[in-house]
């Protein structure tokens, strides 16, 4: 624990004025108060109170009921590059001295004891893909004109790479001053759409990351005269965009990563698959596609999400988005892929709109599960799913994923697995939030369905 003294004196000598101890709303949006530097200690011993039951999806504490104390984690605090005179400690949440049922990341530490208690910490790498817009008299137009140049993609381009400098960089730049140690990034496959890939860390590292990642990408953006887009599926005819959980289990003692299969220095690629990989990758990859459908509801969070799982759906490519319920080494059509560039699971379904400690604990979750039961995963999927039949796929033990928010959340609510995770109550909090958000979008008349049947009959 850091001595709160001497880092509030650390923190004003660089320029910092204000910290805010954040914790976050279901949608993985950070909420906090803003404390003067003055006031680190107070916040620290839990100072500052909210009225969650307020918020988006966290519980039901009403208007006549105490309120919850954010205490701030200092251990992990960060000063913002681009703005320094702000830091953001992420807070857990305790209602009367204890904790308090959705504090999501909480929900991760539970599940980060749990894995610890049997001798293994769970790495998270995240491969972040977001939209760069600009809105116009015209409508939501890619900030870089070019582009919209070339169709039906320019993804990897230099050219449009290169001129989309003026977010780039500066992303890059605040990436790396705080240690996260960018090793590529690109233009994606949508017009205005980039991926940022950067160094593993432990996960709840990697969740507290991502949540300052959105609110630099939010920054960036906004000094272009832009604004950033997390949204899964922002166009019908163009890529969604992931946010792969890249995931592994060391030894806690050693460091090891236990999903090697023993194949040191040696090339994946001059390694055959089946050795490449140890017992332990394939006993948790088992256990996360065993809860697949249940665990769809986290990593596949909106209604838009779904959009976004579809082999072509409207585009004029394949989308490469996971569609069934099983996995292969390098298959991208899967929920799960066992690469052969790397020794981790690459969890293909979740979403640029996950809340990333809820999607980071079901799936060590699950993980456990599998290597505690042992379940296989059964055997990789080599083939491109996207041109055999569901029949044909069925027969051979190849599910699709749910193609709705709704049939996730029927599965998430019938998962016992689930509710021991989470919670009873914010087991059934969330089903009932995501619930409504399935129930108000089957309300709303679009404008596809006045086009196909207002004048049919």
């Amino acid at each position: 624990m850091a001595d709160i003294s001497e880092l509030q004196r650390d923190l004003a000598a660089s320029g910092v004025r204000y910290v805010f101890g954040a914790y976050t709303d279901v949608h993985g949006v950070p909420k906090s108060k803003c404390v003067p530097i003055e006031h680190l200690a107070d916040a620290a011993a839990g100072s500052e109170l909210y009225t969650v039951g307020a918020l988006e999806g966290m519980g039901e504490l009403g208007p006549h009921e105490d309120e919850c104390a954010a205490i701030p984690d200092l251990d992990a605090i960060t000063v913002l590059p681009w703005d320094r005179r702000y830091a953001v400690v992420p807070a857990n949440l305790y209602f009367h001295s204890e904790p308090y049922s959705h504090d999501f990341r909480r929900i991760l530490q539970n599940q980060i004891a749990e894995a610890a208690a049997v001798g293994f910490r769970m790495n998270m790498g995240v491969e972040p893909e977001v939209y760069v817009l600009k809105d116009t008299d015209q409508g939501i137009v890619p900030w870089v004109p070019e582009d919209m140049a070339n169709a039906p993609t320019r993804g990897y381009d230099l050219e449009t790479t290169v001129l989309a400098d003026g977010f780039l960089e500066p992303m890059v730049g605040y990436m790396n001053e705080l240690g996260w140690d960018v090793y590529s990034f690109d233009h994606e496959g949508g017009d205005g759409q980039y991926e940022f890939d950067f160094g593993y860390t432990d996960a709840l590292q990697m969740a507290d990351r991502m949540l300052i990642f959105r609110l630099m990408a939010k920054h960036v953006a906004r000094t272009l005269g832009c604004f950033a887009s997390f949204m899964p599926k922002p166009f019908q005819a163009s890529f969604g965009s992931g946010a792969h959980l890249n995931v592994s289990l060391a030894d806690v003692s050693t460091g090891r990563n236990l999903f090697d299969g023993g194949a040191a220095g040696r090339s994946l690629s001059e390694v055959p698959h089946d050795v490449a990989y140890g017992p332990t990758a394939y006993l948790f990859t088992g256990g996360v596609l065993a809860h697949a459908d249940a665990l769809m509801a986290v990593l596949s969070p909106t209604v838009n999400s779904y959009k976004r799982l579809m082999p072509r759906g409207l585009m004029q490519e394949i989308s490469w988005a996971p569609v069934f319920q099983a996995w292969g080494y390098n298959n991208r059509t899967l929920m799960c892929r066992l690469p052969m560039n790397r020794r981790c699971l690459e969890v293909r379904t979740a979403d640029s709109a996950v809340n990333f400690y809820l999607a980071a604990a079901v799936v060590l979750a699950a993980g456990l599960d599998g290597i505690r039961r042992e379940i296989k995963p059964g055997e990789p999927v080599n083939v491109d799913t996207y041109k055999v039949s569901e029949k044909d796929l069925a027969a051979q033990g190849v599910h699709r994923l749910p193609w709705t928010l709704g049939d996730a959340i029927a599965a998430f609510e019938c998962s016992e697995f689930i509710k021991e995770v989470l919670g009873a109550e914010l087991h059934a909090s969330y089903a009932e939030y995501k619930r409504a958000e399935w129930q108000e979008y089957n309300t709303v008349v679009t404008e596809w369905e006045q086009t196909k049947y207002l004048k049919l009959w």
